[in-house]
């Protein structure tokens, strides 16, 4: 592709420039309108300085991306409501045998339900269970958020519908779903386990320490309630007031005087008793039946419950298995979500409020500007130069390759650098398989590559606010802490998927 005039060339890179720095830099002082407003913005920029059409505009918007996303939102959605991310939760700190066990869970969690449902979810859903135990089990917290986002995104890696990256790849290589999986799957289970022994390596002797402060905790709080429940069964014997001879005489006297007394009123008091009697089986007769009224209800809504979560872990099932089989991936999002939003069988309004909209205006955004950007044609000559060293058929090319990847999606953001890659990438591989394998690597390496900085990936930025604002037990991850473990993580788990993606 020719480089544009000169103008075109300098307006269209301004303002992409732009959009990468509020997508990168949200709050920038000068203009802090934040990501979704930025991506619109340099879109808007791209069509006022004519860089491309009005009609190119709405032509570089991919609906079939949009619609993936906005399925898989929904659906996730529905899951939440269904109680399947508690359960997630429960699991974490079900029988744990200690800080390393539960960690080594929340790696394996938080890659499986990512790979599922999304990477930005699971850390949306699972940060405050993993704060809340760590918290209550008396552990550093920044190990376990750390082992929630890096895994969040390795593990999302693995699938089409694990983070919006991957989405895009799908659609625009059209590799099956079960082809895409087979490909990566192995680099994830292999890079999880890696990524899980880095952190047990790193912070070995901090989690060994503090589990011996637990230790003395839990050994505190069992003396206690031991203590509770010896102290709540005490009791103290009966005691007696002596009773004298005349006292006695006196009770005895009016003992009888009264058993007179009942002689002479007993026809009377007979026939009172047992109208009172007949009342109060009536009304016991009705509070029991109301009680069980009330009992039948419960047990009714509890079954409907119990029905409504079955259908929509089926629904998902069934969802999973068709893109298994190779259906149309965004109908088949958007078809699982209609299906749920029906079979709840009210009003959807509250559920579908809760899909990111936003997330959805800044994906359209972003195709423009990104295509705005591509018709200056400065990724082509850039391209052009890296395309005789990246060639995937030499462990030199894929090795030049993977490092582009992982420069461009830390500085440019991992979609932005797969909307800009992709297509040459795969252009310059020879045969089918190698324009596979190009796309599952550009897959790999550009999803790994959000492990290495705190803004590298949303999911890590997600993790971060939402353990930040947590209310009764907040923490701060930094930036530093992120990057003591996020360089070498990233780096040895990027190289291990090199060599296992096929």
């Amino acid at each position: 592709m020719a480089m544009a005039p000169v103008i075109k060339l300098v307006l269209g890179s301004v303002a992409f420039a732009i959009f990468w720095i509020l997508a990168v830099f949200p709050s920038v002082p000068f203009l802090p309108i934040g990501r979704t407003a930025g991506s619109l913005f340099g879109a808007m920029l791209m069509v006022i300085f004519q860089v491309i059409t009005p009609e190119q505009a709405y032509a570089a918007i991919d609906l079939p991306i949009l619609g993936l996303l906005f399925g898989t939102m929904v659906v996730s959605i529905y899951l939440e409501r269904a109680d399947m991310f508690k359960y997630l939760g429960t699991l974490l700190s079900w029988k744990s045998r200690g800080p390393k066990d539960l960690l080594c869970r929340v790696c394996l969690v938080s890659a499986v339900s990512s790979a599922l449902f999304t990477n930005d979810t699971s850390c949306v859903v699972l940060t405050e269970f993993v704060l809340k135990i760590a918290r209550q089990k008396n552990l550093p917290p920044h190990p376990f958020l750390l082992a929630l986002a890096t895994s969040a995104n390795i593990g999302s890696s693995a699938t089409p519908i694990g983070n919006p990256q991957n989405l895009v790849i799908a659609v625009q290589s059209k590799i099956p779903f079960w082809e895409f999986l087979l490909g990566v799957f192995p680099a994830m289970i292999v890079g999880i386990t890696v990524n899980a022994m880095l952190l047990l390596g790193m912070y070995w002797r901090l989690l060994s320490d503090h589990k011996e402060d637990e230790e003395e905790v839990q050994n505190a709080d069992s003396e206690v309630v031991a203590q509770e429940d010896v102290q709540s069964h005490r009791f103290s014997p009966a005691t007696f007031s002596p009773v004298s001879s005349e006292d006695s005489n006196l009770r005895m006297d009016a003992a009888e005087t009264l058993r007179n007394r009942a002689g002479s009123a007993g026809e009377s008091e007979l026939i009172s008793c047992n109208s009172n009697a007949s009342r109060e089986q009536h009304n016991d007769a009705e509070s029991q039946g109301e009680s069980n009224n009330t009992n039948n209800m419960f047990q009714t809504k509890r079954w409907r419950r119990v029905l409504w979560k079955s259908s929509v872990y089926f629904i998902t099932l069934g969802m999973l298995i068709s893109l298994l089989m190779g259906l149309n991936m965004s109908w088949t999002a958007i078809t699982a979500a209609l299906a749920l939003v029906v079979l709840d069988f009210k009003d959807a309004r509250p559920s579908l409020e809760k899909v990111s909209y936003s997330l959805l205006i800044f994906f359209c955004g972003m195709f423009i500007t990104v295509d705005g950007f591509n018709k200056t044609g400065i990724p082509t000559a850039l391209w052009d130069l890296m395309e005789p060293y990246a060639k995937i058929d030499q462990a030199k090319g894929i090795a030049v390759l993977a490092v582009v990847i992982l420069v461009l999606s830390n500085v440019a953001s991992n979609v932005p650098t797969v909307l800009l890659l992709g297509a040459r990438v795969a252009a310059s591989a020879m045969g089918r398989e190698e324009e596979k394998k190009a796309w599952l690597l550009l897959a790999w390496v550009s999803t790994v590559a959000g492990n290495l900085t705190l803004l590298g990936s949303a999911a890590n930025l997600i993790v971060c606010e939402q353990a930040r604002r947590a209310v009764s037990h907040g923490y701060t991850l930094t930036f530093t802490k992120h990057f003591k473990f996020g360089l070498p993580s990233t780096l040895i788990v990027t190289a291990i998927g090199l060599f296992l993606i096929k």
